[in-house]
């Protein structure tokens, strides 16, 4: 498989390529409305920081790597925000809307074709993300990783857990410190779902019949569930991790 990569800025002749990789998420993941807010609008207003490999011999999108600039005035080490996801996507729609000049780069997503996982391809689209960053002038990276594992363990354990060799247990943590990038802290409500109860039925195929926590598959946590409210909300934790470029 031949790789080319680019951004859309750099091949708007792609556009089609990209449904290709849409679909891919589960169901409930989609339904964070703060999503609203850059998908939709990721190729007209921030078409340099979307990442795209194509085979060049299929013809076909394989993993694409989408970002957003925003400003940010604290020290990094010190912590950034618990919002996470939502607040980098806010961050950013906000400072384009202000005209404010931005400081550094979220990654908001990495996303490999499932058929073509366990090839490296997350390897190279983050280094993709990293050089695309600093290609645009900016010193740094930061991206509200979702550590997959997390479900089993409390965030706050889980995400600082090492393997014998050092590197952390997860493997999307793992992928990033080995690129380079640094732990940072954890944002305990990086991505928030809510939903009526026939909602996430549809987006789940459970029934949501019994208040209390649900266990939703591919979800980092249960999911909290109110029958009487006919209600259930998710809030999912991811972990900061920072790529001084």
């Amino acid at each position: 498989m031949h790789l080319d990569i680019a951004t859309a800025a750099e091949r708007p002749d792609w556009g089609p390529l990209w449904s290709g990789l849409a679909g891919l998420w589960p169901r409930f993941m989609t339904q964070d409305e703060t999503g609203d807010f850059f998908y939709g609008y990721e190729f007209d207003s921030y078409p340099e920081f979307q990442v795209l490999a194509v085979d060049t011999d299929a013809g076909e999108a394989v993993a694409k790597a989408c970002s957003v600039p925003l400003g940010f005035t604290g020290t990094i080490a010190d912590g950034l925000p618990e919002h996470g996801w939502d607040w980098a996507v806010r961050q950013s729609t906000h400072d384009r809307l202000r005209g404010t000049t931005p400081t550094i780069v979220s990654a908001l997503e990495i996303m490999v074709r499932p058929d073509l996982r366990g090839r490296g391809l997350s390897i190279r689209m983050l280094a993709a993300l990293r050089a695309n960053t600093a290609a645009r002038g900016f010193t740094d990276l930061i991206a509200p990783v979702r550590p997959t594992g997390a479900k089993f363990k409390t965030i706050d354990t889980y995400a600082y857990e090492r393997r014998l060799d050092g590197l952390p247990v997860d493997p999307w943590l793992r992928v990033h410190v080995r690129a380079g990038g640094q732990i940072v802290n954890v944002a305990h409500t990086s991505m928030v779902m809510v939903g009526t109860l026939a909602d996430w039925r549809r987006w789940t195929d459970l029934p949501f019949d019994t208040s209390g926590p649900v266990t939703v598959p591919h979800a980092l946590g249960p999911v909290h569930c109110d029958v009487a409210g006919d209600r259930a909300v998710y809030v999912e934790p991811n972990v900061w991790v920072h790529h001084r470029l």
